[in-house]
């Protein structure tokens, strides 16, 4: 049994056609799981929809019924780059409600896996990048909402940038009343440090620099990667992003986006990383947040692997590697 649970659904599956994006991945995890004896069947719970009124914490009204009633423009839905059905919008629901019930369980447990999310381009008013509704962003404002937490970290380590997250929690709110900016470290040759956020979430995002999206808003630290970056840069501009926000910032939870796609072989990915420097990295992110003691939810996000079973072997370490580290007392785990 592991010290934690998984948070998973047989309708996390969405019903999107032939699509870069291998809808059956979940799927596809949570067996091989199993069948490693990984983790046991007890070790999955089953979550909830989120309500339409969690949602609009973070995303407006006017895009939410929009969703629900199936009023997308065109454009709109050529912009989120998947199909619109009622049916992907109930998956999505579902994935929301996953990050809610994940982010629970690590305040309970000290760690929880949601086998789905980390859907991170979506913005407030529309959605992006295969990206319908920000779930682990609406996770945040449901526990804070509810006095669960008052501040959180996002550590987004998907090959592209996470901005939607950036933008939900560095520009407006679903109202339209202005949130104070936040400092930014965005890392070219060398970084720059500027002064953190003293806002309620504090945003880091890792990523290639010369890929989707073009326009990236400022996150609380960014680390804008060079083509072709390897293990060893990837891992040290890691432990400097993390050890930065750490330092500035104390957050009564941390989200983790895990995505796959920075492997070296994925489809839409132009890093270099190999399968055990990811399990490196995830290793280091619950590694930092064990030794502070500070609970920690982590989504998957991307993954495009030329095999998918690269990417599933890649999602399933995110797992080996929770179980490893929380597996120790915090007194164990090294800094």
């Amino acid at each position: 049994m592991l010290p934690f649970k998984l948070v998973y659904s047989e309708k996390y599956y969405l019903p999107i056609g032939e699509h870069v994006f291998r809808a059956d991945k979940f799927r596809m995890i949570r067996e091989r799981l199993l069948q490693q004896a990984v983790v046991a069947e007890g070790d999955f719970i089953s979550p909830q929809p989120a309500s339409e009124a969690d949602v609009m914490l973070v995303h407006s009204p006017l895009y939410v019924n929009k969703l629900m009633e199936g009023s997308l423009s065109a454009r709109e839905e050529l912009q989120m780059e998947i199909p619109y059905s009622p049916q992907v919008v109930d998956a999505f629901m579902l994935h929301t409600g996953g990050s809610i019930l994940a982010a629970e369980r690590a305040l309970q447990d000290g760690m929880c896996v949601n086998v789905g999310g980390g859907f991170h381009h979506a913005f407030p008013d529309h959605g992006e990048g295969f990206c319908m509704i920000n779930d682990f962003a609406v996770a945040i404002r449901s526990l804070q909402k509810r006095g669960l937490i008052r501040r959180a970290m996002t550590v987004d380590c998907d090959v592209h940038q996470g901005n939607g997250t950036a933008a939900i929690f560095g520009g407006a709110r679903p109202d339209g009343n202005p949130l104070p900016s936040s400092g930014a470290m965005l890392v070219q040759q060398a970084p720059v440090m500027t002064q953190g956020s003293s806002k309620d979430v504090f945003t880091i995002s890792l990523h290639q620099e010369n890929n989707y999206p073009f326009v990236k808003p400022a996150s609380s630290i960014d680390v804008n990667l060079p083509d072709g970056c390897g293990d060893a840069e990837y891992l040290a501009w890691l432990d400097n992003a993390l050890s930065s926000g750490l330092r500035q910032f104390q957050p009564d939870l941390i989200c983790y986006i895990a995505g796959a796609d920075p492997y070296r072989e994925d489809q839409l990915g132009g890093l270099n990383i190999s399968i055990e420097g990811l399990k490196q990295r995830d290793e280091m992110v619950f590694r930092a947040a064990r030794a502070r003691d500070i609970p920690v939810m982590s989504t998957f996000a991307g993954g495009y692997a030329n095999r998918a079973d690269d990417t599933v072997t890649i999602h399933c370490n995110t797992v080996i590697a929770a179980a490893e580290v929380f597996r120790t007392a915090p007194s164990q785990t090294p800094r």
